[in-house]
């Protein structure tokens, strides 16, 4: 995935028990393992994994890996939903990168990190890899996950604050290509998009950033995601379950 994965576990107790500490440390472990294995079966960059062997000609498709076929028909699904704004398909060949980062860490965070929340004494886990991040929050909680979403025109700042109890979020900005024209997409936003499976959320903000900052036609297809658009000269779009959020300062208010 070519970035930095952690796992992260709230506790009631600055030190819980040995047993507790044992539970995470193996549960943290786990997750970060899977992202490690993911990797090794998606990643384009690596000529051995089953995408790479796929884009070659081999393996046979009723040999390849089910969680493959999973992937491949989300991004069907999301391709006609986004109106062609996000396809796996656009060279010709499968390359799921837009999304399989996202569903990764969905799939590690909710196997491994969400069953600890069944644990005495555990308040709230997540699991983070390269800005995608899926949050979760023990039933009856008092927490709320505080997370920065970074200015794009100021390095080390921060742009806002969202609070999020059970969702995730995802950043995109450069290096993403229109699959209608295949090119780089021009003056590109950067997008975070906010929603209750971290793989709709990663796969929206592509879109977000294809459909361009002045383009939320999309928002039709994905009600159920809030976010926000930093264009390259530092205007914002905000929106909330899919509605547009007008700006007060914009209307003197």
């Amino acid at each position: 995935m070519g970035t930095v994965a952690s796992a992260h576990v709230l506790t009631a107790r600055a030190v819980p028990g040995a047993a507790l500490s044992a539970r995470i440390a193996d549960a943290q472990a786990a997750a970060l393992d899977e992202l490690q294995e993911l990797d090794a079966l998606f990643s384009p960059f690596r000529p051995d994994s089953q995408i790479s062997l796929l884009r070659d000609g081999a393996p046979a498709p009723g040999a390849l890996d089910p969680r493959i076929l999973e992937v491949s028909a989300a991004c069907e699904r999301l391709a006609s939903a986004s109106a062609g704004r996000f396809d796996a398909r656009r060279q010709g060949w499968f390359d799921p990168t837009g999304y399989v980062k996202g569903w990764a860490v969905e799939r590690a965070a909710r196997r491994h990190l969400a069953p600890l929340l069944a644990e005495d004494g555990v308040v709230a886990a997540g699991l983070s890899a390269g800005g995608d991040m899926q949050l979760f929050t023990a039933p009856g909680a008092d927490w709320t996950w505080t997370v920065g979403i970074a200015d794009p025109l100021h390095r080390g700042e921060l742009r806002a604050q969202v609070a999020v109890r059970t969702s995730g979020t995802a950043e995109r900005g450069a290096h993403i290509i229109d699959p209608r024209s295949g090119l780089p997409v021009a003056d590109a936003p950067t997008a975070t998009v906010i929603a209750e499976r971290l793989s709709d959320a990663d796969a929206w903000a592509t879109v977000a950033v294809v459909a361009g900052f002045d383009d939320l036609t999309w928002l039709r297809g994905a009600p159920d995601t809030s976010g926000m658009l930093i264009s390259p000269d530092g205007r914002v779009r905000r929106w909330a379950h899919g509605v547009e959020i007008a700006d007060a300062v914009r209307w003197g208010l």
